[in-house]
């Protein structure tokens, strides 16, 4: 670390106008940064982390956000009193940001070429053919195969992790002295998770890039981190060198906060029974391949899952580990009949469901639900929770108009949301709170199976604890059997029974969640396993 910090942050207070009154997102912050340093800011969803970050970058909306107080010192000068154009030679050029969604932070009209162009052309001066060709080596050194070729494509047409390595490389382009990484890795997988944190700390070493990185994984910023800023309601309740703060933490919100990361296997033994309530008998399920464009005749078809066959019992929860595009949420559709299957059969309590017409499947259906990844993109935002819930009881004609309220109440109360909530609106909860939602209209027709797709890879450890805990209870309660989809193999040894492991649309293993974690047979397994990080990893 530098003597004299890179960045000083003193007493930043960032506040907004509401009609509640003022709220103060950062109420008094104080941290330092310095070359080749890496400090990573923790903790839970609106503790004012992320706002920290773009009161600095000078992004704050104005109004209803407002600076109340403090100062940004960068290489000697303060930031909060430099002009709009002044700060504009600054950032994305020598202070540059990693925005934790690449979906929304990238443009999905232009190419990545235009994206990554662009800051090249206004900060380095580069003409248009230079920097392309500066385009092309940066997507090579983020590890994105066939950079040449794949330069032009569109954001869609990259995976999560690809898109994340894109908005990577537009923020090292122009090689800044900080990068802002706000959660860079929240919905990647673990191998990809793996790449990413090792591209970031290799870039930092090789350039002396001062690194802030802001997370709610504390496995992954022990990993990272030199030291560790710990914030809860906009302030900083804890700092420190990072082992110290995972090893002798002084803050109880930072015992809760480790506490809630999953270690182990769940406390409880497994009670599946004998009995198999779904077997999947060489499921494939293959797309048209439209690489080559909509005017392209080539069109081969991919199979996104191949030859699968597997089998779960009632009352078991199966894992299922993979990395991006292995055919887990594929697999998941499928035996939900979502996605139409190419071939093989998927029983059901006895029923195949492959080929099945829609007067014979919709009885089914009330039998078999889904909880998706994103609860704020599966959830209707005209309708209201009550509204939301209710519509699967009276389509099914599980509730009357006289009856659904009192049904809608027990799920309330089931999902841990309170009564008097039941009129809001899904954009007035928090992410936690949504999710919990989407479980509540999942398990409303009293379902035997559910397919859990990725239920809680955006949320916060304590949430993250909250919402397992809460499946769990809601597993012995009513009986459930669960397809468990994640890639994080942490979540997966805490909830499931067995695992199966997905690899380019194949199951390459399938055993007992310990016996998996203790001795993996597949090479691909071992992969995944080596590459979970854990608060043991932190740095020393």
């Amino acid at each position: 670390m530098a003597e004299q910090p890179l960045l000083q942050i003193e007493g930043l207070r960032t506040h907004f106008r509401t009609d509640d009154g003022v709220v103060r997102a950062v109420d008094g912050v104080s941290y330092s940064v310095g070359r080749g340093e890496c400090v990573g800011v923790v903790g839970e969803s609106g503790s004012g982390k992320s706002v920290t970050q773009i009161t600095l970058m000078g992004l704050i909306p104005m109004p209803p956000g407002f600076i109340a107080g403090g100062t940004i010192m960068f290489d000697g000068q303060d930031l909060l009193k430099l002009k709009p154009r002044e700060l504009r030679k600054i950032r994305g050029n020598r202070i540059s940001m990693i925005w934790q969604d690449p979906m929304t932070s990238l443009n999905p009209f232009l190419k990545i070429s235009r994206q990554l162009i662009e800051p090249l052309m206004v900060h380095k001066g580069l003409d248009k053919a230079s920097a392309k060709l500066k385009a092309i080596e940066m997507l090579e050194k983020v590890g994105i195969p066939g950079a040449a070729d794949r330069v032009d494509q569109y954001p869609h047409q990259f995976s999560g992790g690809m898109r994340q390595r894109v908005m990577i490389a537009i923020a090292l382009s122009c090689e800044p002295d900080i990068l802002i990484a706000d959660e860079p890795t929240t919905a990647l997988d673990v191998t990809i998770q793996a790449q990413i944190l090792s591209l970031i700390k290799a870039l930092q070493k090789r350039r002396n890039i001062a690194v802030i990185f802001i997370s709610h994984d504390l496995a992954v910023v022990a990993g990272l981190a030199d030291r560790v800023a710990v914030m809860k309601e906009g302030r900083i309740v804890e700092t420190g060198p990072v082992n110290d703060i995972f090893q002798k933490p002084r803050s109880d919100y930072t015992r809760t906060l480790l506490a809630s990361i999953p270690s182990g296997s769940k406390s409880h033994p497994p009670q599946p029974s004998d009995q198999p309530l779904l077997q999947i008998d060489r499921l494939t399920t293959c797309f048209a391949d439209n690489s080559g464009g909509w005017l392209s005749r080539q069109k081969a078809d991919k199979k996104a899952v191949n030859e699968v066959s597997l089998t779960i019992q009632r009352g078991e929860i199966l894992g299922l580990v993979g990395e991006s595009g292995s055919g887990k949420s594929t697999l998941g559709r499928s035996i939900l009949q979502l996605v139409p299957v190419t071939r093989g059969s998927v029983i059901f309590d006895g029923t195949d469901l492959v080929g099945l017409r829609q007067k014979r499947m919709t009885p089914l259906r009330r039998r078999m639900q889904m909880i998706f990844q994103d609860p704020y993109a599966s959830l209707n935002p005209r309708m209201t929770v009550f509204d939301c819930l209710a519509e699967p009881l009276l389509y099914h004609g599980l509730a009357t108009r006289k009856t659904v309220t009192a049904q809608v109440l027990a799920l309330m109360d089931d999902v841990g949301l309170a009564r008097t909530a039941i009129r809001k609106y899904p954009h007035e909860f928090s992410g936690g709170q949504r999710q919990r939602i989407a479980i509540g209209r999942a398990i409303a027709t009293k379902p035997e199976l559910i397919i859990a797709d990725e239920p809680v890879s955006a949320l916060d450890v304590t949430i993250q604890a909250q919402i397992l805990a809460l499946i769990l209870a809601l597993v012995e309660k009513h009986n459930l059997t669960m397809l468990f989809i994640s890639h994080d193999l942490s979540v997966v040894r805490y909830i499931a029974d067995r695992i199966a492991v997905m690899h380019r649309g194949e199951l390459v293993e399938m055993a007992e969640t310990e016996s998996l974690f203790v001795n993996p047979q597949h090479v691909y397994s071992r992969k995944l396993l080596s590459a979970i990080p854990t608060p043991t990893t932190a740095q020393t």
